[in-house]
């Protein structure tokens, strides 16, 4: 802990000075204030003050929670990167737009028909920038100015290809680049021999090579280049209107890969893991327990390549508490460069992150679930001269409430749809915790609705949960539920759906979830009907004489690992075309092969 100690100093330093700063003013009537909305990828509550990892260390999140509130009960309405941000940034829920997963939000057609909260911005006057991570399909129209994309990197590079970085045990290789690399960047990838070592990029600049020879000699890291993108937009910007500037870091999402001091943050033997419980899994009662999920195969993973599951959970925690500070940093750059500005006392400040990320607890590493753990979000607000600093919210809100909240703030027009086939907001303004975050009385529901995608149609094959000051209910799609008391269970570790004395609360909570989830809009899709299942057979019959030969098997393996970013294994793949021969007359029939 002596690693830690010093940081901790610094920490308390920082905060204590940031608070004897001279209060902010109240937004001058008639003014129009500007907007700054950071948003973190894959951030869960391993940020001081939300009850997290214990050890996390996250100073200047803190010293920006000193100046606004904190909402403690917070949640992501679809635990998941893309269908997240479309949501709360259309502020339309999962359930009325029918976009559950990763289909591109322009095409949704609810969505298309409704401005996104930049688009409104941008129609009521606003110059908006943005820069990074913010809608998971980047529309570069919806900005006046953008600055960097979406970029994962670094990446490792083997000198043909990005694939797992080969310090980490095979046992996780099959998750590819992203989840299965955890590492320091000191740890170049393959010595940077024969043209390998670190990559950036995307898909129209893939695998750009990336500098590094010690952490004072290297490039810039995607987060750091937009930190600094954003702060110098902050501290140049002159036009004469009120700006709207969205940042999206990437950090924590993976790779989870930082710096090597921020490692040193986290000293590998004094890593605390989350609490768990053993065979927690035993009373819940999900559809199925796939053990295919990338929640339960990293675990796994973690278990098979490390001595114990353990020390797997150790290496993998340390990563990721470290990318979280990695991340800190870069929020502080843009936050100290506000405060420079001039700006900072007419700027109201969105802190949050699309959803949370389980470290191990219920034997799952991974988002995408409807236990606390994925759904929780940390969400700081501060709206000079309304926000009391330094104070808490308990009352359970979601980020679809973050849009109307700013509409409200900036008075804005409410008409945000831009014609009959659009969508009016969903979520409710969160003004009233704003300004008294004990007794705030607003309009909204008492419960926070997250979803989980399962099927196809809206609504009915979709799994949901209803998430109240002291409950979470969860109900998926093969009617089976869960039921957790949280003012006696924090860790959701007794399901108590089945116990007689319940029956009530169960049925009540069930009630809320399905008003709350209301029905889908009219322009909702996909639909069943227009939706049909992957064909996976034709997909591999390339010549479609309804017969795969074992030539057609490999290739469509190889560009399927290609595509996966994982290690292309030709006998493991021929062992598994043999294995669905079952008549051994060197084809597969439709029959033979399973679907997907």
């Amino acid at each position: 802990m002596s690693h830690i100690l010093p940081s901790l100093f610094v920490h308390l330093s920082l905060v204590l000075g940031y608070l004897a700063i001279t209060p902010f003013t109240a937004l001058a009537a008639g003014d129009q204030p500007n907007v700054v909305l950071i948003i973190c990828d894959d951030l869960n509550d391993s940020v001081s003050g939300f009850g997290g990892h214990p050890q996390a260390l996250t100073p200047n999140f803190d010293k920006f929670a000193a100046t606004g509130v904190r909402f403690q009960r917070a949640y992501s309405n679809a635990p998941i990167c893309a269908p997240s941000r479309a949501s709360f940034l259309t502020g339309i829920y999962p359930s009325t737009s029918g976009n559950y997963k990763f289909d591109k939000w322009f095409e949704i057609p609810v969505l298309m028909n409704s401005n996104t909260l930049m688009g409104h911005f941008k129609a009521n006057r606003y110059h908006v920038a943005g820069t990074g991570k913010i809608m998971h399909r980047h529309r570069r129209s919806e900005y006046n100015e953008f600055g960097y994309g979406a970029d994962y990197g670094p990446v490792p590079f083997d000198g043909q290809n990005t694939v797992p970085h080969p310090s980490i045990p095979e046992s996780l290789h099959e998750l590819g680049s992203l989840d299965a690399t955890f590492a320091p960047l000191s740890d170049v990838p393959f010595n940077g021999q024969n043209d390998a070592g670190w990559v950036i990029g995307n898909w129209q600049k893939p695998n750009q090579p990336w500098h590094y020879a010690s952490d004072e000699d290297r490039d810039q890291t995607p987060d750091e280049q937009n930190a600094a993108w954003a702060a110098d937009f902050l501290k140049s910007y002159s036009k004469n209107k009120p700006f709207f500037l969205a940042v999206g870091f990437i950090r924590p999402h993976t790779p989870l890969v930082a710096p090597q001091r921020f490692f040193d943050l986290f000293p590998i033997e004094e890593i605390k893991l989350s609490e768990s419980l053993e065979n927690d899994l035993a009373d819940t009662h999900l559809p199925e327990l796939d053990p295919e999920s990338r929640g339960f195969m990293t675990y796994r993973g973690l278990d098979e390549g490390y001595n114990t599951v353990e020390a797997g959970l150790k290496a993998y925690t340390q990563a990721y508490l470290a990318c979280v500070a990695a991340v800190d940093e870069c929020l502080g750059q843009v936050l100290d460069a506000l405060d420079e500005s001039g700006y900072a006392e007419n700027t109201i400040v969105i802190v949050t992150s699309d959803h949370g990320f389980s470290l191990g607890e219920k034997q799952h590493v991974y988002k995408n679930s409807l236990w606390e753990e994925s759904a929780r979000v940390p969400l700081i607000i501060r709206a000079p001269g309304l926000s009391k600093p330094g104070t808490n919210a308990e009352h359970p809100v979601s980020l679809i409430d973050l849009y109307p909240t700013l509409v409200d703030l900036c008075d804005l027009s409410t008409k945000t749809m831009k014609n009959k086939n659009g969508r009016p907001l969903d979520g409710h303004s969160l003004r009233p915790f704003i300004e008294d975050p004990e007794n705030g009385t607003w309009d909204g529901p008492g419960g926070a609705l997250t979803v989980v995608a399962g099927g196809w149609a809206p609504n009915s094959t979709h799994h949901y949960s209803l998430r109240t000051a002291d409950w979470r209910y969860i109900r998926y799609n093969n009617g089976k539920e869960e039921l957790y008391h949280h003012a006696t269970d924090p860790h959701e570790w007794t399901n108590l759906s089945e116990s007689p004395e319940h029956t009530a609360t169960k049925q009540s909570l069930h009630d809320q979830l399905v008003a709350l989830r209301g029905e889908p809009s009219p322009n909702a899709t996909p639909v069943t009907p227009q939706a049909k299942p992957w064909d996976w057979f034709a997909a591999i019959d390339k010549d479609k004489n309804n017969k795969i030969t074992q030539t057609e098997w490999l290739a469509w393996s190889k560009a399927a690992d290609d595509k996966k970013g994982v290690p292309f294994d030709e006998t493991k793949r021929t062992n598994a075309f043999n294995y669905f021969d079952a008549d051994k007359n060197g084809t597969l029939s439709r029959p033979e092969l399973p679907s997907e």
